[in-house]
């Protein structure tokens, strides 16, 4: 029997330490807040989308960095064991639209509750309000943690799981990553993911509030098509956000931060070709000859977004329908194809969901999440360089490496 300490009470943290005690180590599990799964509160809306119960190999495609490392771990511990653990813990779960997971309660205290429990069928030994300075190293080897009070905590191994810097709030502060750097593990270039994005156009901003459902956002560098996808996103007073935005942020935010911009284009009406678009506005056209054409495009978009079309293609809002000519109405209907606008950037951490950036993957053992170079030490969770889109995909990674960093020890 090993004395394990993990560090970091999150989704990752819980699971290692509980994996590690079925294996009849003796886990302490130090957290610095004055809770367990502070993040776990707030994900889903406070609902906690803890899984998503779509097949292993589906899994992968939802992975934005590094899918191949997390073969071993998703195999180990999937989303359905997953489901099965917080069921047999007392908490049960439902399934939703793309496959999400909540608890039936719909109360993410759920999910944390279910993991107390196990924690406690483990013996796990659980230290809140601890807070970790820094790690000791010896001959290459991981031998203590440093505590915030002074005083070190020895052990035989020691589990990070402190999470990325998004929801700085909820204790992800970064600190598994200078800890990591101090023992001259490489660690990426950390960057917000699952994020909003600035834009550079007025006109966007003055469609603050405006929700899109149904559209296609294509994001380009140069004529280099980084991301499309369909669905539903907003405007905001500083650029765009909603389902399509973040997840469109992690596909785009490394390219975005290197070229500083970025075109974006909105096709309004995606189940309409250009040429059955055509038809349709000739149609609403040939219907009301002599109303302002203000008061026909208000039957094709939103009020608000109106005076921006008219704007963009210079036309006056008394112009009536009649004097449209034929090129005019092919560059309205093009406008509704490919709505430009420029993204300047991502929002900052605070807004994140997760962390795109973290350890390396190339200093870790996929099927034991041990640390390749320095002994006594395992990664898992948010920490390491691994991030997906929305849906209980970034929690899944958390379970999944938690519970084979625990059990490979």
């Amino acid at each position: 029997m090993s004395k394990v300490v993990v560090i970091g009470g999150g989704a990752a943290g819980c699971m290692a330490a509980y994996s590690a005690g079925l294996c009849g180590h003796s886990v302490t599990l130090l957290e610095k807040n004055e809770k367990l799964g502070k993040k776990i509160y707030i994900t889903g809306k406070g609902r906690c989308n803890f899984t998503n119960a779509c097949d292993v190999e589906d899994f992968f495609k939802n992975v934005v960095s590094n899918p191949k490392f997390l073969y071993s771990s998703l195999y180990t511990f999937s989303p359905d064991s997953v489901i099965d653990f917080i069921e047999s813990h007392g908490t049960p779960t439902k399934v939703e639209r793309g496959n999400r997971a909540f608890p039936v309660s719909d109360h993410a205290s759920d999910i944390t509750k279910a993991l107390e429990k196990a924690l406690r069928e483990v013996n796990a030994k659980v230290c809140l309000n601890t807070g970790v300075k820094s790690l000791v190293v010896k001959d290459n080897k991981v031998i203590g943690a440093k505590l915030s009070d002074g005083t070190t905590l020895e052990a035989d191994h020691f589990i990070i799981c402190t999470g990325g810097l998004s929801y700085r709030t909820t204790g992800s502060t970064g600190d598994g990553l200078v800890w990591a750097k101090a023992c001259g593990i490489k660690v990426t270039d950390t960057r917000p993911a699952l994020v909003p994005l600035n834009c550079k156009e007025d006109y966007i901003m003055s469609m603050q509030g405006l929700s899109l459902k149904n559209v296609t956002l294509s994001i380009f560098d140069g004529k280099k098509k980084l991301y499309e996808n369909f669905g539903e996103m907003l405007f905001t007073h500083f650029g765009v956000s909603g389902p399509l935005v973040l997840s469109a942020s992690s596909d785009v935010g490394k390219t975005l931060e290197k070229k500083g911009s970025l075109l974006a284009k909105i096709d309004l009406k995606p189940a309409l070709s250009v040429e059955e678009l055509d038809n349709r506005v000739l149609r609403d056209f040939n219907d009301n000859m002599n109303k302002h054409l203000s008061s026909v495009l208000r039957g094709l978009l939103p009020s608000s977004m109106v005076p921006v079309v008219l704007d963009i293609l210079d036309f006056d809002d008394e112009r009536q329908i009649n004097s449209v000519t034929k090129e005019e109405r092919a560059s309205l209907v093009s406008l509704l194809k490919a709505f430009p606008f420029t993204i300047t950037g991502l929002r900052e951490f605070k807004e994140a969901i997760v962390t795109q950036g973290g350890v390396s993957v190339k200093e870790v053992d996929p099927s034991t999440m041990k640390c390749k170079n320095i002994d006594g030490l395992s990664f898992a969770g948010e920490v390491l360089d691994l991030d997906a889109y929305t849906g209980g995909f970034n929690l899944q990674i958390a379970w999944s490496t938690g519970y084979l960093a625990g059990i490979s020890i």
